[in-house]
């Protein structure tokens, strides 16, 4: 199970994949969530899956929460909407299990997505394109108060506590999970703005998995 990122596979769970060796593999799934956006996450995995001459015998992808407060219209998702969600990924959940457990094919086209992407077959061929030019930079405003929170929940090492204050190291990689951003106690971690668009997440309020604290993230280091 992965996050979408820029409607794509996340690039650790990419190298997770060249890496796994899958020879006595008999039955692969993958289950991808997203805020509701088309995505090619499945097509990434598959041209990996093919040089080692294994293929996906099920996808599914569960509607969740948007943790990425960066864009224009984003809102962090509503009591309301957390409760439809929560009872549409209970029923997807069960379906899932029951392929799972009965290694079933399903392999079915996507069209339970909420955000439509225009053009979106030419636009899936372009975004790992885009994506070598789409970078942010994570930095603390002056709402910081050192509690280092953001290091704590840092799973990839990237964040450095030097002189009482967070510092994202560019020589380590970010798994851009935005724990570091939506755990902030004082919501003082920001996105810098990308090329390709403004980040909003000074004006923004955040949003954290309600059943999922900063040290049970810490704990899967």
């Amino acid at each position: 199970m992965f996050p979408i990122h820029l409607a794509m596979a996340p690039a650790p769970i990419i190298e997770f994949l060249k890496k796994l060796d899958l020879k006595s593999a008999e039955y692969i799934f993958a289950v991808a969530t997203r805020a509701g956006s088309q995505h090619r996450a499945f097509i990434d995995l598959e041209k990996i899956l093919k040089k080692k001459g294994k293929s996906l015998d099920s996808y599914f992808t569960l509607n969740m929460a948007s943790n990425d407060p960066k864009f224009e219209n984003w809102h962090a998702a509503t009591a309301e909407e957390l409760a439809d969600l929560e009872s549409e990924l209970q029923n997807n959940l069960d379906f899932i299990q029951n392929m799972v457990l009965n290694k079933e094919n399903s392999r079915e086209e996507d069209t339970n997505f909420t955000v439509p992407m225009p053009v979106f077959p030419i636009l899936s061929l372009i975004l790992p394109f885009l994506n070598r030019f789409y970078n942010v930079e994570f930095y603390a405003d002056s709402k910081c108060a050192g509690c280092k929170t953001c290091e704590k929940v840092c799973l990839s090492g990237k964040i450095k506590i030097i002189n009482e204050k967070p510092v994202w190291q560019k020589d380590v990689g970010c798994f851009y999970c935005h724990a570091c951003l939506n755990y902030c106690p004082e919501q003082a971690v920001q996105i810098k703005s990308t090329r390709f668009l403004k980040s909003h997440t000074e004006e923004h309020e955040r949003y954290s998995h309600p059943y999922a604290t900063a040290d049970d993230i810490a704990e899967q280091k």
